[in-house]
C-alpha cells in the first residue's frame, strides 16, 4: 500500500475533496487578503509563531534549529487534520480557510508597507511551497472525505459495497500520511536552506 501508484490511486478517488481544499484555500486567501474583519483574530495566530521565530534566530545553528520546527510542526499539524476529519470533516475544512487566511492577510500587510510581492513569493514562498501547500491541501482532502465516510456509514440507510469501511479509510490515511510527512520533510529542508538564505541574502 505505501507504493506510489497505490497512493497515486487514492488521490485520484479523493479528486473532488482535492478540489474542495483547493476552493477553501483559495476562499480563505481572499477573505484574508480582501477583508479586515479577521485581521485581529489571525495576528494573534501569528503572534505566538514570531516568539519561536524571534527564539530560533538567536540559536547557534539557525538553520538545523528552523528546520526540527517546520518539519514537526507541519507535519504533527497536517497527520492531526487527516484524522481529526472524523469528526464530519469540519477541523480540516477549517484549517484549510485559516492558512489560506493567514497568507493572504500576510501579502496584504506586505504590500502596503511597499514591500516587493513578486519577489516575496519567488524567495520565500515558492520554493518550499511548491511541496508544502499542496502536502497541506491533500492532508485536508484526506481529512474531508474521512469526514463524510463517518456520515455515509452511520446515518446512510443504504449501506453501498462501493464505500469503504472505516478501518479501510484509516489505512488508507496512514499511508497518506506517510506520503504527505515524506512531502513535509522536504519542504522543510528547502525552507530551512534554501528559502532561509534567499530571505536573508
Amino acid at each position: 500500500m505505501l507504493r506510489f501508484p497505490s497512493w497515486w490511486n487514492t488521490l485520484k478517488q479523493i479528486r473532488l475533496y482535492l478540489l474542495a481544499a483547493v476552493v477553501l484555500f483559495a476562499g480563505g486567501y481572499i477573505l484574508g487578503n480582501q477583508w479586515s474583519g479577521f485581521e485581529g483574530f489571525i495576528m494573534e495566530q501569528l503572534k505566538g509563531i514570531q516568539s519561536i521565530r524571534d527564539q530560533l534566530m538567536q540559536s547557534e545553528n539557525q538553520e538545523l534549529s528552523f528546520f526540527v520546527f517546520i518539519f514537526y510542526n507541519n507535519a504533527i499539524k497536517a497527520v492531526l487534520i487527516m484524522f481529526a476529519g472524523i469528526v464530519l470533516g469540519i477541523v480540516p475544512a477549517a484549517f484549510l480557510v485559516i492558512n489560506g487566511m493567514v497568507i493572504g492577510l500576510l501579502l496584504r500587510m506586505m504590500e502596503s508597507q511597499g514591500i516587493d510581492l513578486a519577489s516575496t513569493i519567488v524567495k520565500g514562498l515558492l520554493p518550499h511551497g511548491i511541496l508544502e501547500i499542496p502536502a497541506i491541501l491533500i492532508a485536508g482532502a484526506y481529512g474531508m472525505r474521512f469526514g463524510m465516510l463517518i456520515l455515509q456509514r452511520c446515518f446512510s440507510k443504504r449501506k453501498r459495497t462501493e464505500v469503504p469501511t472505516i478501518i479501510e479509510w484509516v489505512k488508507h490515511t496512514g499511508v497518506g500520511a506517510v506520503w504527505i510527512t515524506a512531502m513535509l520533510l522536504v519542504a522543510a529542508i528547502i525552507e530551512s536552506t534554501v528559502t532561509f538564505w534567499l530571505m536573508h541574502s
